[in-house]
């Protein structure tokens, strides 16, 4: 006889966790004229009023395209930090009911929200007062996703900063400041491992020294990994320090392969001029390229805790729709892992006919 499915000792089967998110910083591309923050001069009297205005335009161009994760620009509240005006200081204040608005509405749209600050916004410098700017930018960012009543993967993402000689101090000095930081800042505030200085090795010690988490960078990781940690064995790592309740998450973007254009003055002549020079690897392509994106996600796709990916690719919203389709089409088995259909969003690109139909005269 078939057990009934109410006897006892019959196991529920393990809910799925919710499909990976992809998502995409500040500029949108794909429909012109939407603004990601009030840009205007001090004296046209700019206010975050404005900039939750502009959000809400974008959190509806977000829904019609089905992306649920979107990097706030770090500029919402115009001047709110400037010593010089403190008419701008009360923003948050003033906005508040809007802001508790906004939180309901990308709630309601399953909007995961960060900031990421200016690499101007520092917290490990020898100059205190350089340090204690830095955090008063990371207060309000912090505050803001507070106020729009954001779960804890709302987080406001930074580097370390400056070496000044010495990285092990560097990364004291980060752990210092990060401790006194207020608790709500402390809560939203995430590092990752940059391209030139502080390494996933560096970040991993800062973290041991004060418990915070960690975005894993993949162009960075290849461009900044002189202790040769191993690719998987760093994601895994990273994952591990977020809190339980918390999904990590990673950036994900594609090194610049073209020659770059650099204005010189010829030194026979002293005429400008324009060089072709090789690309550096530091730079962001376009797009995502959809064979490096599959390849790290075949490596890391398994580890433990479930993460999203903010790609910080230069063509935006423009770059996500794109990697979408590339998923579906070339790794139908990982689609899926972000909620996509292979069948449905495996849509050829009627420009890939032509691009590669034969030989150009140049060839």
């Amino acid at each position: 006889m078939a057990m009934s499915h109410g006897t006892r000792g019959t196991a529920a089967p393990a809910p799925s966790p919710p499909p990976r998110r992809l998502g995409f910083a500040v500029k949108v591309m794909g429909t012109p004229g939407l603004r990601s923050n009030d840009a205007r001069r001090w004296q046209s009297g700019p206010h975050l009023r404005t900039s939750i205005a502009y959000l809400r335009e974008i959190f509806a161009y977000l829904d019609r395209i089905d992306v649920r994760m979107y990097r706030m620009s770090s500029d919402l509240a115009p001047y709110l930090t400037h010593p010089d005006l403190p008419q701008f200081h009360r923003q948050l204040d003033e906005c508040a009911d809007e802001l508790e608005d906004l939180g309901r509405l990308a709630r309601s749209l399953d909007l995961r929200l960060s900031f990421h600050p200016s690499q101007y916004v520092v917290l490990n410098s020898p100059d205190e007062a350089l340090n204690a700017r830095g955090a008063a930018d990371v207060d309000w960012q912090a505050e803001l996703l507070d106020r729009m009543g954001l779960g804890p993967e709302a987080v406001v993402v930074v580097h370390v900063g400056g070496a000044y000689g010495d990285k092990l101090a560097g990364g004291d000095r980060w752990a210092r400041t990060y401790r006194a930081l207020p608790e709500h800042a402390r809560r939203r505030l995430v590092l990752e491992n940059d391209d030139v200085r502080y390494s996933a090795l560096d970040v991993l010690r800062i973290h041991e020294n004060c418990g915070v988490p960690l975005i894993f960078d993949h162009q960075h990781y290849w461009c900044n990994n002189p202790e040769g940690l191993g690719l998987r064995e760093a994601v895994s790592r990273f994952l591990r320090t977020w809190p339980a309740g918390a999904r990590p998450k990673l950036h994900f973007s594609s090194p610049r392969t073209e020659l770059r254009e650099v204005a010189r003055k010829n030194r026979s002549t002293g005429k400008p001029e324009t060089t072709l020079i090789p690309p550096i690897w530091t730079g962001h392509a376009d797009f995502v390229h959809p064979f490096e994106f599959i390849q790290f996600l075949r490596l890391v796709a398994d580890l433990e805790p479930p993460f999203d990916v903010m790609l910080e690719a230069k063509a935006k919203d423009l770059a996500l729709v794109r990697l979408r389709r590339d998923l579906a089409r070339y790794a139908p088995d990982l689609a899926p892992l972000f909620g996509l259909d292979a069948d449905a969003d495996a849509v050829a690109d009627p420009d890939e006919e032509t691009a590669d139909s034969g030989p150009t005269k140049a060839e």
